[in-house]
């Protein structure tokens, strides 16, 4: 499925259909031969296919609320939608109330015009940034499906969804990466906002600290006209910045340690590319980013806050949970609230450094993730492994969610390369001018 700036160019001229589109969408979800069952939990074909032929209905009226209008988009699992069971990727919830009323998040999105086509599978209560789900499968990466390898998480399913041409972006939640990395690793864009921009009312939590809400979709404009419906603001996307004399600082504390060599060289040549077209490039050191494993060593605020949320749960039902799963929300048995409470102040010590080592900067770059999507089956199969790739998986991404920033996730491999991500990073608050920053590094790696 082409971006959401195209179709709406394309509704806008006729010539195509919001109806055309959903059934193409609904087609390639249903292929028996595609990853559409192990993408969508749930698909909404009645009421989409009814949805899209009122949205072409008010469409020959002159009535159009957004660009998103008409678009087919996918919504994570953890997203209550009005008469659905929110699962959040667990058999746990199987058998919970259907929600109510619509997340804002989802709300809005309807009120903007979009069709919701299904929900996404994503890792169980959406702890890990792999994209394994014992209980529903797991989607497979779009590059390489032969050896089958994740697609990340733990928004899996959002981001295969638009991989695929089964959405024009998947709607997910990001805690430590879990936009982000998915959108590494399938080849496509992927933004965090600051987390408090965006209501989080009617999702299910992993951190209540951490957790915010983005999108997944094929271009940063696509990303930014979903942002700014999600925060409620006029649906917009920014003019790009000029990309000749921005300041972009390269990290290099931390964050570039064993990268592998795809991603170090895919890097290497994005940064090329970039100074190439007129960025100013500097090298930043950031000391503070390697205490994050000591600040951290008891599983951080997610662990802390996920065991709080899951604890009498999993006293009544640890053994419908996928172990790994389990293990890691009861790690925060042995957090102590001193432990907690130091953890906060750990936190906003560094969020102030990070904004001095910013300020000189219109944004930091980094690799997303600092590997190429590894195997399934050797990770089903080894939980030391599959422990090791998340912490890996993680790392880079988490530091952004610790530090209360801002992200995108840009595609930076070459044609037919393992997809790799660049990730242009901003402090808090900064998302519109980092999505105006984002189009114009966008332009220059796509030469």
């Amino acid at each position: 499925m082409k971006s959401i700036m195209t179709l709406a160019g394309e509704l806008a001229a006729r010539k195509t259909t919001s109806q055309a589109l959903v059934e193409d969408a609904l087609t390639r979800i249903a292929a028996p031969s595609g990853e559409g069952a192990r993408v969508f939990l749930r698909t909404h074909r009645e009421s989409a296919l009814a949805e899209a032929r009122a949205s072409d209905a008010l469409r020959a009226h002159g009535i159009v609320p957004s660009p998103l209008a008409g678009i087919p988009v996918s919504v994570k699992d953890l997203f209550d939608v009005a008469g659905d069971i929110t699962r959040a990727g667990s058999k746990v919830l199987a058998d919970a109330a259907p929600a109510t009323a619509d997340a804002t998040v989802v709300r809005r999105l309807r009120q903007a015009g979009a069709i919701i086509v299904g929900r996404t599978n994503m890792v169980e209560f959406a702890f890990s940034g792999l994209g394994l789900n014992p209980h529903y499968g797991t989607p497979k990466n779009p590059w390489d499906r032969a050896t089958g390898r994740i697609p990340g998480g733990s928004s899996s399913g959002a981001a295969v969804s638009v991989s695929d041409g089964m959405a024009a972006m998947g709607l997910g939640s990001d805690t430590g990466g879990s936009v982000r990395i998915p959108a590494a690793l399938c080849g496509l864009t992927g933004f965090k906002p600051t987390a408090r921009r965006i209501p989080t009312d009617g999702t299910f939590p992993l951190s209540t600290s951490l957790d915010s809400i983005g999108p997944i979709a094929r271009s940063v404009a696509c990303c930014a006209l979903v942002d700014s419906i999600l925060a409620g603001a006029a649906p917009q996307v920014p003019p790009a910045l000029p990309l000749k004399g921005l300041r972009l600082g390269v990290l290099q504390d931390y964050v570039l340690d064993g990268l592998d060599d795809a991603v170090a060289a895919a890097f290497g040549q994005a940064l090329s590319k970039l100074s190439q077209a007129g960025a100013l490039l500097s090298d930043v050191r950031f000391e503070a980013l390697r205490r994050l494993p000591q600040i951290n060593q008891k599983g951080g605020l997610v662990v802390a806050e996920a065991y709080a949320a899951h604890r009498e749960l999993i006293a009544r039902r640890k053994a419908e949970y996928d172990p790994r799963v389990a293990s890691r929300a009861l790690r925060g048995a042995d957090m102590s609230a001193a432990d907690y409470i130091d953890l906060l102040a750990q936190r906003a010590a560094m969020i102030a450094e990070s904004a001095r080592v910013a300020a000189p900067y219109d944004g930091l770059l980094l690799p997303t993730v600092m590997m190429v999507a590894p195997a399934i089956a050797p990770l089903e199969a080894d939980d030391q492994l599959y422990g090791r790739a998340n912490l890996a998986m993680l790392r880079n991404p988490s530091v952004v969610n610790f530090l209360d920033g801002c992200a995108l996730s840009l595609p930076c491999q070459e044609p037919d390369a393992a997809p790799v991500g660049l990730m242009l990073m901003g402090q808090s608050g900064e998302d519109r001018r980092l999505l105006a920053v984002g189009l114009a590094l966008e332009a220059a790696l796509r030469v």
